[in-house]
């Protein structure tokens, strides 16, 4: 890929030892998380904790289904609390680094919303799972198969329930009725139908400092969201090559097919997931007092060889993310062509922007890329932008007609 030397990422010598630092701090905790969640799922089935809590719930009913509403609220508060330290040592980081505002009480209140959701909806989920496991030994393959309309109800819920817990929105229309007929311009190039209605401000000023926008939600309920932060730092230009991009997940139908390449690749692993907590409790069932995967104990078992399948299919869903994201990057300059002079340009400013904002690290590990990054690398999408040129002689737009 050719480099335009004056539009390659770079940041000042004391902002890039900045991003390196943070870059380091990034990392650590994504591994560290995952790798202390491992100990504390050892620790809890290891010193009979699970073990403990599930003869509790025998000895309070003898019916299995209402056990499971005294076993899981408790055994899921006890590792959230045992997470809490890592989720205040990110928020810390996130302060310190300047990527957030949110005060502390807020902060916690959020804390405390999620884990209500993680309560209500993993007491839920953990009832239908063992219920299954109580059926049919293929309780993986009908927990799969639950799952896929469940997903899709999860996907709708979440902008119309979920979000506007935690964040405020508004319709984009309502503050910014000139942009939305810009955005309108846009739209009416793809031969979709996004009516103002579905595009969103989300008030992110209240608790982060940098820009961003998503696509999210399913049916009608799907929507654009652009951060009010995105406005305020960012001229009209780039605000409609991240709406581009954003369009592009939209258009292209990611959250659609991000959803059933992820059912055949949970498919797979939960096939493999059942094979591995059976083993592990037959090596080991005897060591953490738990008898059998029908005991409401082995939830520690599968929460445990859930961690370590999530972690091995982490670099997976990462690469299927980056290859959406890069597909939207290209959807995003070819769609705002003569509407945007110079997208090219514009849109390496953009990530320019971005990156410096966000204290994005150029020379990221490929490691860390390949199993962490949702997205490709600023540099690499600044380098690319810079040199998308469908356009020229010989040039042929992938998305659309020149």
């Amino acid at each position: 890929m050719m480099a335009v030397p004056q539009l390659l990422y770079t940041l000042p010598p004391g902002v890039l030892e900045k991003a390196r630092s943070l870059y380091y701090w990034r990392t650590a905790l994504d591994f560290g998380s995952t790798l202390w969640g491992i100990l504390v799922l050892l620790a809890v089935l290891n010193f009979r904790w699970a073990a403990g809590l599930g003869t509790w719930a025998a000895s309070v009913t003898c019916k299995p289904w209402l056990q499971g509403f005294c076993f899981a609220p408790l055994i899921l508060l006890l590792l959230s609390l045992a997470h809490l330290p890592l989720a205040i040592l990110g928020h810390h980081i996130s302060l310190s680094y300047g990527q957030s505002i949110q005060g502390w009480g807020s902060w916690f209140a959020d804390w405390g919303k999620a884990l209500l959701l993680d309560l209500i909806t993993g007491t839920f989920v953990l009832s239908v799972v063992f219920a299954l496991i109580r059926k049919t030994s293929r309780w993986w393959l009908w927990l799969w198969v639950i799952s896929l309309p469940m997903q899709l109800l999860v996907v709708f819920v979440l902008p119309l329930v979920v979000d506007p817990m935690f964040n405020h929105f508004e319709p984009l229309a309502q503050t910014h009725p000139e942009l939305v007929q810009q955005l309108e311009r846009v739209v009416s190039k793809t031969g979709v139908s996004i009516p103002p209605a579905r595009m969103f401000l989300m008030k992110a000023s209240e608790k982060y400092t940098s820009s961003n926008a998503y696509v999210t939600g399913f049916g009608s309920s799907q929507r654009v969201v652009v951060w009010d932060t995105t406005l305020k730092s960012s001229p009209t230009d780039e605000i409609l090559l991240v709406f581009g991009h954003e369009l592009g997940h939209y258009v292209l139908h990611h959250i659609e097919r991000g959803l059933a390449m992820g059912a055949v690749v949970s498919l797979f692993f939960l096939w493999i997931g059942s094979h591995f907590v059976r083993w592990l409790i037959e090596s080991y069932g005897s060591r953490w007092h738990i008898a059998s995967l029908e005991d409401w104990a082995a939830t520690g078992v599968l929460l445990l060889g859930l961690s370590i399948l999530s972690f091995a299919a982490e670099p997976i869903a990462n690469t299927i993310s980056r290859a959406q994201e890069h597909q939207a990057d290209v959807f995003g300059i070819e769609v705002v062509h003569g509407i945007v002079a110079d997208p090219q340009k514009v849109d390496a400013e953009s990530f320019q922007r971005l990156g410096e904002q966000s204290l994005e690290y150029p020379y990221p590990s490929p490691l860390v890329v390949f199993w962490t990054y949702t997205h490709p690398p600023i540099a690499e999408r600044e380098a690319f932008a810079a040199n998308y040129d469908p356009w020229k002689p010989g040039g042929h737009p992938r998305y659309f007609s020149r």
